[in-house]
């Protein structure tokens, strides 16, 4: 019945669309379902589809014993079926992950690890990564970061400050404690212990840390203004320095990238207890700057240079975010910078992995998505399908995405950026010069504010 009714509609056009029996609508829809114009005449079953034919025709299938094969035909359903191996405990970790890990952000954190080692670490790509949250307190500059810098896996850095204070701790042979997050902040405070979460370590930890930077601060390398990413690389010689002399090994991030030649910017130099050593020393009359204008050239020109590359293809710039916060705006604002203020003709960054637990409904930037940074420039559009964003923990999924980056891809060579950051600079500069856009003359600029107020 159903059949014949969905025929005779195609047959008589409008004239039957008044009959209460009919089961078309006004509209064009039948019941339940969408226009047919949009979809075409159903081919198989759907919830837009006629119910009772449906639901007969499936019981005829189960009685004949007739396969399902109606799946095969939709473009929807082209992906790998979900039928996973049992887990036994002798998987390893990266054919756990392409094995088990196969929806929801599971799957996400499948696609990140896939899109960083199948795509992200090819040879004409450069690698930027940025750090929030208490990451090297947790130990995860030592298990995650340094063996990805030392694998060539990653190129350059933009990192909170506190990251970088806190990694020196273990540099210097300082203490971090695993605790219980349950205990009393006033009976720690009371026993000289600072907390983070459930990190516990002596408040004299500070005190020693605040010192060494004071110390070598005071050196003469650097008296005079510097980008952060020259402040870094001092601080991590010495701290190299300083873990020969304990015997202690590889322990700092700042260490290894000083030794790797990659630089790592601070977004906001005063915001931690680094910058506030810098600042304190200022007060005795220490000429110690860290100029945020050479940090905002100098990353736009890292990101210019990996796009221009060294063959006539030009390269590729793809972006690591752990977390979000200002490194993550520093990261992406390299593309505005070059094209927006510049005036350098750019696309965006080609590849775009976020580890977050942000919402993107709140209007931070923290959560907000690759598509929405496509509007600003940040993320060349054709490229938005090589974009993933992992809804998970960093903590929990940049130790799983460095243990498979190591398993899949082999090591690439160092670029040691940093010692090219005058040759990148000057590039930077030379186009901008061809592009035209010079600054406006100050004695020009009272004529021009009217027409901003």
């Amino acid at each position: 019945m159903a059949s014949k009714k969905s025929g005779s509609r195609g047959k008589s056009g409008n004239s039957s669309r008044g009959h209460s029996g009919n089961s078309s609508r006004e509209d064009g829809r039948d019941r339940g379902g969408f226009k047919a114009s949009r979809h075409g005449a159903p081919k198989r079953a759907s919830a837009a589809g006629p119910k009772a034919e449906q639901k007969r025709a499936a019981e005829e299938r189960e009685r004949s014993g007739v396969r399902h094969t109606s799946h095969q035909a939709s473009r929807f359903l082209r992906g790998d079926r979900i039928d996973p191996r049992r887990i036994d405990g002798s998987e390893r970790v990266a054919d756990l992950i392409d094995g088990s890990f196969l929806a929801y952000n599971a799957a996400r954190l499948r696609e990140a690890c896939q899109l960083f080692t199948q795509k992200m670490l090819d040879a004409d790509v450069t690698v930027g990564l940025t750090l929030t949250g208490a990451l090297t307190p947790a130990g995860l500059g030592m298990a995650a970061i340094i063996p990805l810098i030392e694998s060539g896996f990653v190129d350059w850095i933009i990192s909170t400050g506190a990251n970088l204070y806190h990694d020196t701790h273990f540099g210097l042979g300082l203490a971090m404690h695993r605790g219980n997050p349950q205990e009393s902040d006033v009976v720690l405070r009371e026993e000289g212990v600072v907390r983070i979460y459930d990190i516990f370590f002596d408040y004299d930890v500070l005190l020693s840390t605040d010192a060494f930077f004071r110390t070598i601060i005071q050196g003469a390398d650097f008296q005079r203004a510097m980008s952060s990413a020259e402040f870094h690389s001092l601080c991590g010689r010495y701290v190299r320095e300083r873990e020969k002399t304990l015997g202690i090994g590889q322990k700092s991030l700042l260490s290894a990238a000083y030794a790797a030649g990659v630089p790592i910017y601070t977004s906001s130099p005063g915001d931690s207890s680094i910058g506030m050593n810098v600042a304190a020393l200022a007060l005795d009359g220490n000429r110690c700057v860290i100029d945020p204008n050479l940090d905002v050239n100098e990353t736009a020109s890292i990101v210019l240079d990996a796009k221009r590359g060294a063959g006539k293809k030009g390269g590729k710039s793809a972006v690591l975010i752990c977390g979000g916060g200002s490194p993550k705006n520093f990261m992406l604002q390299t593309e505005p910078q070059i094209q927006e203020v510049l005036g350098i003709d750019e696309k965006g960054h080609d590849y775009f992995l976020q580890i977050t637990d942000a919402r993107p409904d709140t209007g931070g930037l923290s959560g907000a998505t690759p598509a929405e940074a496509v509007s600003w420039g940040k993320i060349d559009p054709d490229r938005l399908p090589d974009a993933v964003v992992c809804y998970l923990d960093s903590t929990v999924a940049l130790p799983l995405l460095t243990s498979y980056a190591h398993a899949r891809h082999a090591r690439r060579p160092l670029k040691r950026l940093y010692d090219r950051r005058k040759e990148m600079l000057d590039r930077l500069t030379n186009e901008y010069r061809r592009a035209g856009k010079h600054p406006v003359a100050a004695e020009e600029t009272e004529d021009m504010l009217p027409m901003h107020r």
